[in-house]
């Protein structure tokens, strides 16, 4: 992504839900120092102190997530300063750049709202040995490859897309030996990764059921509106037997749109697999369910910000949200 920016948010809310963050009750608390050097050469310690700057703490998903990555630092031992820009990308990197300067940053986890803005931070940064977790790739940044002192975490859109179009191609060929009509429920425009995402799913669709044919693209905004707007598009098209979904609200709206119209779904496959998405997946409802695995995306961001502390000059990571396909079998 950008993996977290304002105009994907409801995207994020999404992924948000597939996973129960970590959540645990512990207490922030003051810890231990770990000694870094600077480039002066001298030596400084960084506090266990993590600073967490998302895009802001208004939306709910955003909220739960810091609290999930307050109860994961906290039973690391580290305290967790929460920041919140509420969507500013200046007051952002003001918070930020107070915090790092002042020497009370043992590392940052930042959901950037403005990459690009972040250059001179991330410079500060560097110069006083505070490694830092952004989300996104490196160019998105201005670098090319793995940084000093920074990792970098992205959702792979292109594999995710590639994985939903694998899953709906398998379903058909074991139920329609590999033809049928397929409607798309596509995320809303300007999602972050929207069109490497479609793309995939497009061609892993076509690669795994050649015969298969998408009728129809479809913007599910919300489960409600997405219903009826399926159950429009079956009056044009009422033997499509095939939902390729790019979220939860697709993926549902089509369920209840197929019977609402007593319509016969032979294949549904989802991104995002939420507890509802889920149960519908074990209930044999929907094929296939590909979610991102937030609660250990959580875990290897944090273990990745400690280990750089210890070596904060060094290359930090570049990361992937670990991705996870669901089926009634597995």
């Amino acid at each position: 992504m950008t993996a977290f920016r304002r105009r994907p948010l409801r995207a994020l809310a999404v992924a948000l839900a597939t996973t129960p963050l970590l959540l645990a009750a512990a207490c922030s608390h003051a810890s231990d120092s770990t000694a870094t050097s600077t480039d002066s050469g001298s030596t400084k310690a960084l506090p266990k102190t993590l600073v967490f700057s998302p895009l802001s703490l208004a939306p709910p998903a955003l909220k739960s997530l810091s609290e999930g990555v307050k109860g994961y630092a906290s039973s690391k031992g580290w305290e967790v300063v929460v920041q919140d820009p509420n969507f500013d990308a200046t007051k952002q990197t003001q918070q930020l750049n107070e915090v790092i300067s002042s020497g009370r940053a043992g590392a940052a986890w930042i959901l950037s709202i403005a990459p690009k803005s972040m250059s001179e931070l991330i410079k500060t940064a560097q110069s006083k040995g505070v490694p830092l977790l952004v989300n996104g790739k490196p160019d998105e940044y201005g670098f090319s490859g793995a940084q000093p002192g920074i990792t970098f975490d992205y959702i792979d859109y292109e594999a995710s897309g590639k994985a939903l179009g694998e899953q709906l191609g398998k379903c058909m060929t074991e139920k329609s030996g590999g033809t049928g009509k397929v409607l798309y429920l596509g995320s809303q425009e300007g999602t972050a990764g929207k069109e490497a995402f479609d793309t995939a799913a497009a061609a892993a669709l076509k690669a795994a059921a050649p015969n298969a044919t998408i009728v129809q693209t479809l913007i599910a905004k919300d489960r409600a509106s997405a219903q009826t707007d399926i159950g429009n598009a079956l009056q044009g098209h009422p033997d499509i037997t095939a939902v390729m979904a790019a979220n939860d609200e697709g993926g549902l709206g089509a369920l209840g749109a197929f019977s609402s119209a007593g319509k016969k779904l032979n294949c549904v496959t989802d991104f995002g697999g939420n507890d509802e998405v889920l149960k519908d997946v074990t209930d044999g409802k929907i094929y296939a369910a590909v979610a991102l695995q937030l609660q250990q995306d959580m875990a290897q961001s944090f273990d990745t910000l400690v280990k750089m502390q210890a070596d904060p000059k060094a290359n930090g990571e570049i990361l992937v949200v670990p991705l996870k396909t669901f089926t009634a079998g597995s």
